[in-house]
């Protein structure tokens, strides 16, 4: 290369060629704003993946930086990117002009073909087309870059080949305008083939890009494509029939045959079967279903025949919420990504200052013929410098890391979240529903004087009847197993974490801990001692008043998760402090912490008590993880700075979260864990591949090696390259499908 650009003196041609107990409320059964599974309601917004704040009806150009905007909402009915398909008719139509221009402007002396003279005009009518046709969507979104006072890569291309195309123009048409020192073998030199080549390249480079993005939505249209087509609907007459999906109504009894896909969210009615979760919760093992057991929609059912009802259909499904969490996420902006789009919109108008700097110490100091030697170095600075990698470094490692989490059963609702959970020193888990099962099975009554067994269970059931949480449901089902005679509750309240209220055959009937009895003056000391002995054995025990008076005791045991151990031990291995807080009483919440190995244990907390830990925490400077299921839980995983959700619980807690483990299973909370410092180290490389390359790229194309080396840079391989870094950013991020956690 040294040589070629030394011999620019004598040769033109060749100078050229050288150059991103909790007792919950009802939960809330209104509308949605999750997509349904087929994406169609909201295939027509396009977003920026740089700045998804930018949002329009249908495809067009990012104002700030020019970016093709793309889908907000991928679906399965996808067809080629609008601007892909325009920038591939450009680039092929055009690329014979291109390569036909450089043959002339290397080859032509040698040939002796064109006419020396006739040289520049034949590669002016040539070059034409691809710079003002071809290149035309450059200049648009170079002008608006400088209308919306947002400089991007596409201020410097367009203001790079705009700059070659208008001085070999003029050279061409009015060569008499140019000193002589720009004459080289009786003519001024002409850059027609470095501005086509470039506009060449930058469209392949935009291909490249464009196909290589359009993979990180490859997990949305995976997960869009679990949904099944249909439904096989039981009808009161007893026959079946096959129904399109969108014709399932909430209540509707549904069969589940061997080898189908459950259709929407519901309960197992009758039989008995293994279901596949795995697409949707990373584990593989099937998990045995049968009566009154939850399904989630899109998974596989292996063995036998389920009769099911309906719960959850469209939005509302567990598949539409997960679809939804992975498209907001893949378009929000991780903290990371300010320090990038500040530095861009700096460093566009440092080169602006750099070309021209190069170009002025080159004209003035450099060999001759200096002004060709400043004209050609200030091209290759503007080109080279294209901040797109920059760009471009941490929203593709959140696309593809949010993609693999949701896959994985660990959807992040933000960026955010995925750039935190790393940091994450302390996590204050819930008990019910979170380190257990979330399933309590009855267990006894315990009556004060003058009270029956089965009363006590009659009047606590037939209230409870009203209440969703996991607790009061086995109350119920023991009940009815009972056989015992449950009437509608007249009223009902709930104090979130503490219990119930409400009117039972015109009696004051409250169901709920201590906590609750001290508010309502209810002397609970009589049964205290039983209490605890229940507690001691792992039971919730919750109180049972009538009408202002103890009435009894009712013990529910919820078994630990079989995971929850190893998923403690792998968060106490890394380095994390685990807090339990609960509602239940101080002596249950001791037996399983102790069971467990938890330290620290809170019991009989209320949400506002969980939110003051975590902020007595944060305030104590440690970075905490709140994770929990249920209403009571929400205000705390809010506050938290990383909010972990259970899959299991509802709907609310899921809102209120950064993070959902699909299945509901601590240890998905250690394989997030592991995919956050995947992925930040994955931007923190793209970041550092971006810098590197311009920062050794400028200089390179200014020439400071020229002194010493005589090594210069060709605008065609500065163009090159920017196009190679972009499409580099981009496969690193790609790498993230997988990396093993």
């Amino acid at each position: 290369m040294t040589d070629h650009a030394h011999a620019h003196c004598h040769d033109h041609a060749a100078h050229k060629h050288a150059h991103a107990p909790e007792y919950p409320a009802l939960k809330s059964q209104g509308s949605r704003s999750a997509p349904a599974p087929s994406g169609e309601a909201a295939g027509t917004i396009y977003t920026c993946p740089m700045h998804p704040e930018i949002r329009q009806a249908g495809p067009g150009t990012c104002p700030r930086c020019g970016m093709a905007l793309e889908p907000l909402m991928p679906s399965l009915e996808d067809e080629e990117h609008p601007e892909l398909r325009d920038f591939t008719r450009r680039f092929w139509s055009t690329l014979p002009l291109t390569i036909v221009v450089v043959v002339i402007a290397m080859f032509g002396h040698r040939l002796a073909w064109p006419p020396l003279q006739t040289q520049p005009w034949i590669e002016l009518l040539l070059s034409a087309p691809v710079i003002l046709w071809a290149g035309w969507p450059f200049f648009v979104r170079g002008v608006q870059s400088v209308v919306n006072r947002s400089p991007n890569m596409w201020t410097l291309i367009g203001l790079g080949v705009a700059s070659a195309f208008v001085y070999s123009t003029a050279a061409t048409v009015s060569p008499q305008w140019f000193p002589q020192s720009f004459f080289v073998n009786g003519r001024v030199g002409v850059y027609f083939e470095a501005a086509a080549v470039i506009v060449s390249l930058t469209l392949l480079g935009q291909m490249l890009e464009m196909r290589a993005r359009s993979q990180t939505s490859a997990a949305i249209k995976a997960l869009l494509g679990l949904a099944p087509k249909t439904a096989r609907r039981l009808r009161d007459d007893g026959a079946e029939e096959d129904v399109p999906l969108a014709h399932v109504h909430i209540g509707d009894r549904l069969r589940v045959r061997p080898g189908e896909k459950v259709p929407v969210d519901g309960v197992v009615l009758d039989g008995e079967s293994s279901v596949d979760e795995s697409m949707l919760t990373g584990e593989p093992i099937p998990v045995d279903k049968r009566r009154n057991d939850n399904l989630i929609g899109a998974t596989i059912n292996t063995t036998g025949s389920l009769v099911m009802r309906a719960e959850k259909i469209g939005s509302e499904t567990m598949l539409a919420q997960i679809v939804q969490m992975v498209a907001a996420a893949q378009r929000s902006r991780a903290p990371m990504q300010r320090l990038a789009d500040v530095v861009a919109g700096w460093f566009v108008l440092a080169v602006i200052g750099v070309a021209a700097l190069t170009f002025v110490v080159w004209g003035i100091f450099g060999p001759e013929p200096r002004w060709v030697y400043a004209t050609i170095n200030a091209l290759a600075v503007l080109i080279i410098a294209c901040p797109c990698a920059l760009g471009l470094a941490t929203p593709m490692s959140i696309m593809v890391a949010t993609g693999r989490a949701a896959t994985r059963g660990v959807p992040f609702r933000d960026a955010a979240a995925i750039e935190a959970l790393r940091r994450i020193d302390t996590l204050v888990v819930d008990k019910t529903g979170t380190l257990t099962e979330g399933r309590p099975a009855f267990d006894r009554v315990v009556t004060a004087e003058g009270w029956k067994d089965e009363d006590v269970l009659r009047i606590a059931a037939s209230l409870d009847q009203a209440a969703e949480h996991p607790l009061a449901q086995a109350i119920v089902a023991e009940a009815r197993k009972g056989e015992l005679k449950l009437v509608e509750p007249e009223s009902f309240a709930t104090t979130a974490g503490i219990g119930v209220r409400g009117k039972v055959e015109g009696k004051s009937v409250a169901i709920g801990n201590t906590a609750l009895m001290d508010d309502l003056k209810v002397d609970w000391k009589a049964l205290q001692a039983q209490a605890e002995d229940l507690r001691g054995q792992g039971a919730s025990v919750m109180h049972v008043a009538v009408d202002g008076k103890l009435a009894g005791l009712i013990a529910v045991a919820d078994p630990i998760k079989a995971s929850t151990p190893q998923a403690l031990a792998a968060l106490r291995d890394e380095g994390v402090k685990v807090v339990m807080a609960t509602g239940d009483g101080w002596t249950t919440a001791r037996a399983v912490a102790a069971r467990l190995g938890i330290d620290e244990v809170i019991g009989e907390v209320k949400p506002k008590d969980k939110v003051d830990l975590v902020a007595r925490l944060q305030a104590k400077g440690q970075r905490v993880a709140m994770a929990g299921d249920g209403i009571n839980d929400a205000p705390a995983l809010a506050k938290a700075d990383v909010g972990i959700a259970m899959g299991t619980g509802t709907d609310v807690a899921m809102n209120a979260a950064h993070v959902t483990l699909v299945k509901g299973d601590l240890t998905g909370i250690a394989r997030a864990r592991a995919l956050s410092h995947q992925t930040v180290r994955n931007m923190w490389q793209n970041l550092g591949f971006a810098f590197i390359y311009n920062g050794l790229g400028v200089p390179i194309a200014a020439g400071v090696l020229y002194p010493v080396f005589g090594l210069l840079l060709s605008p065609l391989i500065a163009a090159a390259a920017m196009s190679l870094s972009s499409v580099s950013v981009v496969g690193n991020a790609l790498r993230l499908k997988w990396v093993r956690e």
